[in-house]
């Protein structure tokens, strides 16, 4: 796979650890016993002592196509040698065009204007802004308020905090945006635990929309920003039915739909975009992690042709949209996500990815009735197991502390690498996975749990 590329020797052991703040984790207990990678391959990281550890978290939801992929790291390096920065304000360069058309291509309905940003939370950001300025565009300029969702996901920007839902990461943020408010979530565990793909209860919830008109007024709302399916907060598939009454609504109030698609993008419920698996056409999606197989950081959001059309008014050679970054469709980005997209049509991956749901569904239910697993869900390949808190010796829970141990047994003792977040493990292992690689993951999360009960 990788023999005719260059592969350095993997790195030492750092001698220093405190100079790195590092992010969305406890610096202290980190430092106490590092986790610490220096290589990866396929379906494997490598740690400094040379241990192979099994990635059930495609990264951080991004290594679709597995580590270490020759066609991507050959595009980078082809590119890097042949032009390593290109400006895209008022200049461009031939793989910008050529990633956008490709994505243009894969996105479902007319989603056929690519903006590109480098990250998830910029998309978000993006998106939402996009959303104020065409109302403004079209005349609307009224229509400034943002609605998300509880337990809601989209990235650290103070758009993406704003709209979404998980209280940690707003709290020590002050007020955020004005002029935001939230639709509730979609998870009952007395209705739906243990559900297998989208669950029967929950429709309902989209009409909360309805409520917020009401109280707000369509006229001041200019748009609705929701993951398909929840990823971060512990992969929640939408209900039966909620997307499509959402879109219903929307359209009925005049109200712009927009997908975050970041985590759901390029195969994960095996299907180019979730908008395509669940035949709802939102009006923007959000995309990165996936674009480059986490190779190279790149984001962007997908618009509809009537989104785009309403910025190309007044003169031609004025600005349309003030809004961009640096290294926005950056070159090495760019090429990074052609050979990405190349592997996922070349392999197949993103059928690969729904022939498996069902290998992991079995697999992740199988482990309902081990202590302290309160539910288990899944849908394409992803699922999150929810674990019951860690007591302290007074009884009283320890919210994350078991979740903690989990990623920390998972990588010292069980050799695999774990994506949670509270209590909840979520798995999204890349999409080159085999069957007994998705039986061997859930395997070691079998023993992580009892190890940790």
């Amino acid at each position: 796979m990788t023999a005719d590329i260059y592969r350095p020797a993997a790195p030492a052991a750092p001698n220093d650890l405190d100079a790195f703040w590092m992010p969305f984790t406890a610096n202290r207990a980190f430092r106490r016993r590092p986790r610490l990678i220096a290589a990866a391959e396929g379906m494997h990281y490598v740690t400094v002592d040379g241990r192979r550890i099994l990635d059930g978290a495609a990264g951080l939801w991004c290594c679709n196509a597995g580590h270490g992929r020759a066609p991507i790291v050959r595009a980078i390096q082809e590119q890097a040698a042949r032009l390593d920065y290109a400006p895209t304000f008022q200049y461009g360069h031939p793989a910008a065009f050529a990633l956008a058309s490709r994505l243009a291509d894969l996105a479902p309905g007319d989603l056929n204007r690519v903006f590109f940003t480098n990250s998830g939370s910029e998309a978000a950001d993006t998106a939402l802004k996009i959303a104020i300025a065409y109302w403004q565009a079209k005349g609307k300029a009224t229509k400034t308020r943002l609605i998300g969702r509880e337990r809601g996901y989209h990235g650290v920007g103070f758009g993406g905090v704003s709209v979404g839902g998980i209280s940690a990461n707003r709290k020590s943020f002050g007020a955020l945006l004005p002029g935001v408010d939230h639709l509730p979530h979609t998870y009952s565990r007395e209705h739906q635990a243990f559900s297998r793909g989208q669950p029967e209860w929950g429709a309902h919830l989209a009409d909360e929309l309805e409520r917020l008109v009401a109280l707000h007024d369509a006229s001041t709302i200019a748009a609705v920003m929701v993951e398909p399916m929840a990823g971060s907060t512990g992969v929640l598939p939408p209900p039966r039915g909620y997307l499509e009454r959402l879109r219903a609504i929307c359209d009925r109030h005049d109200i712009l739909l927009v997908f975050d698609e970041v985590i759901t993008g390029f195969g994960r419920l095996g299907a180019a975009f979730a908008a395509e698996r669940f035949g709802v056409l939102p009006d923007m999606l959000t995309f990165a992690k996936g674009v480059t197989s986490g190779a190279a950081p790149m984001g962007g959001v997908i618009v509809r042709e009537g989104v785009f059309e309403a910025f190309m008014q007044g003169p031609a050679h004025m600005i349309e949209l003030f809004h961009g970054y640096t290294y926005s469709a950056h070159p090495l980005a760019c090429a990074a996500g052609l050979a990405a997209l190349d592997l996922y049509r070349d392999e197949d991956l993103f059928a690969r990815a729904r022939r498996l749901e069902e290998t992991l569904a079995d697999a992740v239910h199988a482990l309902k009735g081990l202590p302290g697993v309160l539910d288990v869900r899944n849908i394409g390949l992803a699922a999150g197991i929810d674990l019951a808190p860690a007591k302290d010796d007074d009884g009283r829970e320890v919210p994350g502390r078991r979740g903690l141990a989990a990623i920390e047994r998972g990588f010292h003792d069980h050799d695999v690498l774990l994506r949670v977040g509270g209590d909840t493990i979520a798995l999204s292992p890349p999409l080159i996975a085999s069957e007994s690689d998705i039986a061997d993951l859930v395997e070691r999360v079998r023993r992580v749990i009892i190890a940790t009960g």
